[in-house]
């Protein structure tokens, strides 16, 4: 450029003319012809012409480019990190994992001493079985009474008519047996006052010693008759006795069997109370078997697994973490100024470059965008309304999703840098 200055200047002052006399004649002669200057200025003119036009040209470029996109170094790759726990407390048997190792879901990763759990399913299942086999019973029950209920009416009733036929024979009897001691009971008087006077006589031989001994075996005759009927007296009263025991018994056996419906209904109750128990043993048999099964941790989801915190051996708790799996879906938190969203939208495309690699470029896409700034949701959100208000720039959290599978020559984790650039337009 000062070049061409140069001889603007030189143009304004005219061609250089030759003076005679200087002695460089030969000189001149000698020299080659020179181009003409004329010339040499437009090839100047032409180069700033093209510099300036490769400026412009890049400037345009640029200033298209920086409408056309949007990025921001304030941004990370997350993903979901799950803690891997144990659901039943045992001692570890089994180590299947390692550091930073990647497993497939569905992987086998740990595994606890089984041999309580399995004495505990055992017990629930005898106690299940247990519970069938009175289910069964009951329900058996229940058929017989059903069956027999209208039958042992019948038969109570037949029976508490022959009881009573019984007890009208044994009091018939023993009224007979009464009337037969009375009879007993005067003759025996009778002959007893006979042998007594027949005695006197004898002493005063009013009568003969034979008329006396007749007298006196009627007398022991009489009195053997009264002890028999009084035997039979208490026989017969014997027999009422048990003709009335058993009309009672009849009458308690026609009511048990005119209770029948009541039976049925309470055999009815033993099976569902049976089968209560069968479902209350069916749960415990069910939560033994889970118990059982949560013995053995398989992988939730394929990635790599993280903090590793157990070793065989150790004795775990419920709900304690052991490690954690970082799945393979990640994606970028990128926080973009809120004045860079305008012309955002989810589905553009975004080029990522981790800070890791700087010499490759990641493809993904815009998911989503945050509902709120990233200060909204915050532990301790900023409250405007009070002291003095200065107005700042919000960043909202945009997620941006890979186009790409995982890389294994180009590893990503959460928490690593990122600078995504977004095509807007």
């Amino acid at each position: 450029m000062s070049e061409l200055i140069e001889e603007t200047t030189q143009e304004a002052r005219g061609p250089i003319v030759d003076r005679p006399g200087d002695g460089n004649e030969a000189e001149e002669e000698s020299s080659p012809a020179a181009p003409p200057a004329g010339s040499r200025r437009w090839l100047r003119v032409a180069i700033g012409a093209v510099i300036l036009a490769i400026l412009a040209a890049v400037a345009i470029h640029y200033y298209l480019y920086a409408l056309a996109h949007e990025s921001t170094d304030d941004a990370f790759i997350e993903g979901h990190i799950i803690p891997i726990s144990a659901k039943v407390p045992s001692y570890v048997s089994r180590l299947h994992i390692d550091d930073n190792v990647h497993v497939k879901q569905g992987d086998l990763l740990v595994e606890l001493d089984a041999r309580d759990f399995e004495a505990r399913l055992a017990r629930a299942s005898a106690n299940l079985a247990a519970a069938r086999a009175r289910h069964r019973s009951s329900e058996v029950n229940v058929k017989l009474v059903d069956t027999t209920s209208g039958a042992g009416v019948d038969l109570a009733q037949s029976g508490l008519q022959a009881a009573e036929r019984q007890i009208d024979g044994a009091r018939s009897r023993m009224e007979q047996a009464r009337a037969q001691v009375a009879a007993a009971q005067a003759e025996a008087t009778r002959a007893s006052e006979d042998a007594q006077r027949y005695e006197r006589l004898l002493q005063y031989h009013a009568v003969s010693r034979q008329e006396r001994d007749n007298a006196v075996a009627a007398d022991r005759a009489a009195a053997a008759n009264l002890e028999a009927a009084q035997q039979a007296q208490q026989a017969a009263g014997d027999n009422l006795r048990r003709a009335q025991s058993q009309l009672g018994e009849a009458k308690a056996r026609l009511a048990s069997a005119r209770s029948a419906p009541s039976q049925v209904a309470f055999s009815k109750a033993q099976v569902d109370t049976t089968a209560a128990e069968i479902a209350q043993a069916e749960a415990e048999a069910r939560q033994a078997e889970l118990n059982l099964s949560y013995t053995k941790i398989y992988a939730p989801e394929s990635g790599k697994v993280t903090r590793k915190a157990v070793e065989p051996g150790a004795y775990v708790q419920v709900g304690q973490t052991l490690f954690s799996i970082v799945p393979d879906r990640l994606w970028v938190l990128a926080n973009f100024k809120e004045t860079q969203l305008r012309y955002m939208r989810p589905g553009q495309p975004v080029s990522i470059e981790v800070d890791a690699y700087p010499d490759k470029a990641f493809k993904g896409h815009v998911d989503s965008i945050q509902a709120g700034s990233g200060a909204r949701f915050s532990l301790l959100p900023p409250e405007n309304a009070t002291g003095n208000y200065v107005k700042i720039v919000q960043r909202v959290p945009v997620k941006i999703l890979f186009d790409e599978p995982p890389d294994p020559a180009h590893p990503l984790g959460p928490g690593m840098s990122v600078e995504p650039v977004v095509k807007v337009r």
